[in-house]
């Protein structure tokens, strides 16, 4: 009978080992409400693919199932499944099962639902993590030289904050020479997706994301890329945001709330003008982006609203992809409208540029506008920083790799945010806090 128990168990463990093999990266904990939350997850083959999730602390006493899915190779192996079964206001673990057979990882798998706490009581504490820039080496399709990519740690440095979120601010992966095909673009982002340091912050904080130029084709690339549906079809095959596109016109662009603070992820590439074109419409965004920014904008009552796009905005300083050298004239509307709309409480969140910086200026209407750039997260970085930004925040520059934590805190109408900037093993470099107007 002993002998027969230990076949048995030895059955089990390589029976649970082969599904392991399968999994080439993920799990990935996607977007977050109060009914549904989406977990998503690759494989290396095709393979059939479900998530079993319980309410933490309960030991597994009722055991929730999302439906199953089979991975293909048209797919790049990926799959989003939805939780559907959540209660608002809980933490839950969750179990991948490829093939019917558990997955056992080495790192929590914890997901949560949003809390219905209005008209009940003052908004959850909660953090958000963010960064931008990830450059994942691959000697073959490298540049000779020094690699780019470095100090991977710092996943594990973010990881250890325990975020209940996670923006990344675009540049998410590096498409380089040899890429600009589907099979490259499935290639490159299965690449960067699949770093085992990547892997625990993935499976336990809510991942949303903004694309920029490396994440969508070549270096500085703009809506005329003949591949820019393949690029947009690679990212949302690979991120778990609730919504893609607005009014009916394709793009990354997305809406979602966590708590009481609102994001709107801008779509700059889709829609974008030629850098260097000299005659026809000058955009970044697009007339009907725009207006729908602005007038979400104006209905929110989220106490800040954040608008997540790859560039930054508030620089001045006309260099490289700044927004005031390209865009000066979509630049200045965007600006205007929100001052003549008075919306309180707006908060670019930015990456491109490979240093961090915040920006911040009061306009005519009284409210204060914020720009802050965090970069990079594995990337290279300047060695000095020599442009001149009106709008800088004495002490907020950083040219090493870092990330950002933002923690909100306080009652309802008088919310806090606390900005912390750490180097790649978690060494915080600065610290502010904003309180919403």
């Amino acid at each position: 009978m002993k002998i027969f128990k230990l076949f048995l168990l030895i059955l089990l463990s390589n029976s649970i080992f082969a599904q392991a093999t399968l999994l080439q990266s993920g799990p990935m904990v996607g977007y977050s409400d109060m009914r549904e939350v989406l977990l998503w997850v690759q494989t290396k083959e095709s393979a059939e693919v479900s998530f079993d999730y319980w309410i933490k602390g309960t030991n597994r006493a009722k055991v929730l199932h999302t439906a199953s899915a089979m991975t293909s190779k048209a797919g790049a192996f990926t799959a989003r499944l939805v939780a559907d079964e959540v209660q608002q206001g809980h933490h839950y673990e969750y179990e991948l099962l490829i093939n019917k057979k558990p997955v056992k990882l080495p790192y929590p798998t914890e997901f949560q639902s949003q809390e219905l706490w209005q008209y009940r009581h003052d908004p959850p504490s909660f953090t958000v993590a963010l960064g931008s820039c990830a450059y994942v080496n691959e000697k073959e399709y490298d540049r000779p030289g020094r690699p780019y990519g470095s100090h991977y740690e710092i996943f594990t440095a973010i990881h250890e904050k325990r975020p209940d979120v996670m923006l990344w601010l675009g540049d998410n992966v590096y498409t380089r020479e040899g890429d600009f095909t589907e099979t490259g673009f499935y290639h490159r982002y299965t690449h960067t997706r699949s770093l085992p340091e990547m892997q625990p912050l993935l499976a336990s904080a809510h991942n949303y994301a903004t694309w920029d130029d490396h994440d969508f084709g070549p270096n500085d690339l703009d809506g005329s890329y003949v591949l820019k549906d393949v690029a947009l079809r690679t990212f949302k095959l690979f991120w778990g945001n609730p919504s893609y596109g607005v009014n009916g016109h394709p793009g990354v662009t997305s809406n979602f709330t966590f708590n009481d603070m609102e994001f709107f992820g801008m779509d700059n590439r889709y829609y974008r003008s030629a850098n260097s074109r000299k005659t026809g419409k000058r955009q970044m965004l697009g007339e009907e982006q725009l207006e729908w920014l602005v007038s979400r904008l104006a209905e929110s009552k989220a106490p800040f609203k954040f608008v997540m796009v790859g560039g930054q905005v508030l620089n001045t300083a006309a260099v490289y992809e700044n927004y005031v050298r390209l865009f000066p004239e979509e630049r200045a509307h965007l600006l205007d409208l929100i001052e003549k709309e008075n919306i309180k409480g707006v908060v670019f969140l930015t990456g491109d540029r490979h240093h961090t910086e915040l920006s911040a200026y009061k306009n005519k209407a009284g409210n204060m506008v914020y720009d802050l750039t965090v970069s990079s997260l594995t990337a290279g970085t300047p060695s000095k920083l020599t442009e001149k930004n009106d709008h800088l925040v004495d002490g907020t520059v950083v040219l090493t790799q870092n990330f950002g934590i933002l923690t909100f805190s306080g009652p309802r109408k008088k919310r806090v945010m606390n900005i912390k900037i750490y180097d790649s093993l978690g060494k915080e470099l600065w610290a502010k806090d904003l309180v919403a107007e």
